[in-house]
This record gives C-alpha cells, structure tokens and sequence, in this order.
C-alpha cells in the first residue's frame, strides 16, 4: 500500500448534543471534535490501515497542539503541518437533523491560518517524499487567493513528483466569496478548472459537476430527492471531455427522503473502459442503501474518498466494480457514526460491501 497525503483545512467542530438545536444546547455543552474534508480521508486510511500524511497550517496556541494531538493519536503523519505565527483555528457548527429538519452547519473560519499562508511557505518537496498519492479538495481553494493557489501548487507539485492526484470538487455555497463581485459558483468553477487538469480521479456528489463545471445530470433533482442515476455516466463523459486528463470519476448518489432517512449508493467511471460501475448492486443491478436512521452524514463524501483511495490501491478491491462497492460501504457505515471521522475498520467495511446488512451484534 503506498503513502498518501492530504492537504487543507481541519477545524475545531461543535455540536449540540444529540439532536438539540444550538439555541437549546448554549449556554451549555458541546461536543468537541476536530474535523476538515482532507483530514476527514487522512483519518479514515489512517483506521483502515494506511500511511497517511496531512499538510496544513495551523496558529501557534494550545487548541492548535490538541487538533495535532488528536491526528497523531489515530496515526496520521503531521511532520509537515506548518505552525505559522498567523491566523487562528477554523470552527463549524453542526446541528444534527432529524426527519423533515434538515442538518445545518455554521462556518466561523475567516482568518484561519491556512487562509493566510501563501502556497510557497509549505514544504511541498519534502510532504510528498515517499508519497504515491495526493489527494485536495474544492473546499480549501473555496477560503481564500492564499488557500486557492495553495491548492493549485500541491497538484501541480504533486504531478510533477510523479503521485497520482485526487479531487473532490465538494462545492460549498457558503463559502467561495474572496472575489468580490463573483459569484460563488462562477469563482469556484474558474478556479477549480486550474486544478483539474492535474488531477486522475475526481469525486463529486450529485450536485458538484452541475454546481461547478455546468454538467447537469439528466431529471435529477437533489432538492425534491430524486435521483436520475441512469444519467451519471453521461455526465462523466462530458468532465472527462473537457479534462482528458482524468483516468476515473466518482459520483455518490444521495437520494434525500428526509434528513433521518436517505438511500446511498455511487458510481465510478472507468475512462479507458469507458464504463461505469454501480454500487451497491442485487442481481446486477443498483440498488442504494437504505439508511432509515442516520446518525451524523457530515464527512458521509469523504470516507466514500477514503475507501475508494484505499480499495484502488490494494489488492483484494483494486479492480474498479470492487473500489466503489467497498468505498460505497464505507460511507454507509460512516453514516452511523458521530463525528466527520469514519471510526471504521477494513474489516467492517468488507463485512457490509460482502452484504452483512443487518446490523445483528458481533460476539
């Protein structure tokens, strides 16, 4: 298995408990955790068994040294993350929902360290020594100029190393306002249309390719919960139309019944067999999970990343219908977890890709 790297933003998460709303929880307690999209994959192969290394940066100050702390403890690489006398931690809130409420999460991550650290500060050499992968997202890029040139030097860095590179374009309508009079999706499409074209395999959602790049997939409709699933694979062949670079492009399929009640499943894009492959299937054909009562789906897309990272690089789910049924599982059981870290092993997962759904106790 070779070395991974991820690089962006982590943050300091709070969450009411439960299912309470930040109005009933404060003052009063909240759930602390640490979470960011790429450290949410480095965490997720760091538990299945991988090498993973994460690259950011992060303020000088005691909550900074217990976000390291907390990535250490799980086995995940931090001799790269850059302590930078700038900026502070980034903090979001999660408000867990529940049947017709939707999940809300508020951002407070404005000045964070990353935002302000200009792309050749970071030792961009040396983090990708004795690496075979890179993986980015669309979120950091979406922070700052500082964090999009960022992103941008990692992958063309990354390429020029020879790793493979990753992408998960994760559009975030909240953020992409660092250019004034620019629209959000405007900037975010510009912009990750540099980073692209040094990218193998992208991950998007239902909604990224339209959101970003202006592909639609067919009647989809995610706001009404209706999924067109049939019109994935066409929506690969225009990205990779447009970036020939790509060797695979991932989609996960999130058919929205309620915040309490989603059915999940995804698609990967073989380019040079020019075919996709669904998962999870029965009898050959696709057949999402159902997740009737969903713990936390925040970080959901990046443990999907994660296992399919881990899979297309092992040996036993290398081959691309094997990847995306074991990443598709993976971000099943992600769902069921609280907290963006998917606390899954190999075997857990391999256990629910086999088709060990019925959640009986382990003895």
């Amino acid at each position: 298995m070779i070395r991974f790297v991820t690089f962006g933003e982590i943050m300091v998460r709070l969450a009411p408990p439960g299912h309470l709303r930040l109005a009933q929880a404060v003052p009063g307690q909240l759930d602390v955790t640490f979470a960011g999209a790429e450290a949410n994959v480095a965490a997720s192969l760091a538990m299945m068994g991988a090498e993973a290394r994460y690259v950011t940066a992060l303020p000088k100050n005691p909550l900074a040294d217990g976000c390291l702390a907390a990535l250490r403890a799980l086995g995940i690489d931090t001799r790269h993350v850059l302590a930078v006398d700038r900026g502070r931690l980034g903090i979001f809130v999660v408000e867990t929902g529940a049947n017709q409420r939707p999940s809300r999460v508020i951002y407070d991550r404005d000045y964070s360290a990353i935002s302000l650290t200009p792309p050749d500060e970071y030792q961009w050499e040396s983090a990708f020594d004795g690496a075979g992968w890179l993986h980015v997202s669309g979120i950091t890029p979406a922070l700052s100029q500082h964090a999009a040139n960022a992103t941008i030097a990692a992958v063309q860095r990354g390429k020029a190393a020879g790793l493979t590179v990753s992408c998960d374009l994760n559009f975030r309508a909240k953020l992409w306002r660092w250019e004034q009079g620019t629209g959000t999706q405007e900037l975010a499409g510009r912009t990750m249309r540099k980073v692209l074209p040094h990218v193998d395999v992208l991950i998007a959602n239902e909604e990224d390719c339209s959101d970003v790049l202006d592909i639609h997939a067919g009647q989809s409709d995610v706001q009404a919960g209706s999924i067109d699933v049939e019109a994935y694979p066409h929506v690969a062949r225009k990205v990779v139309k447009e970036f020939s670079n790509l060797r695979m492009v991932a989609t996960t399929l999130r058919q929205s019944v309620s915040a309490s009640h989603n059915n999940w499943g995804a698609m990967l894009f073989d380019v040079d067999a020019d075919r996709a492959y669904f998962a999870p299937e029965q009898n050959g054909e696709y057949r999402p999970y159902e997740m009737r009562n969903i713990v936390d789906r925040v970080g959901g897309g990046d443990s999907f990343a994660a296992a399919l990272m881990f899979a297309l690089n092992g040996e036993k789910y290398a081959a691309p219908p094997d990847a995306v049924r074991f990443a598709a599982a993976a971000s099943c059981l992600a769902h069921s977890i609280v907290g963006d870290f998917n606390f899954s092993s190999s075997g857990e997962i391999e256990a629910l890709a086999g088709g060990a759904v019925t959640g009986r106790v382990v003895r």
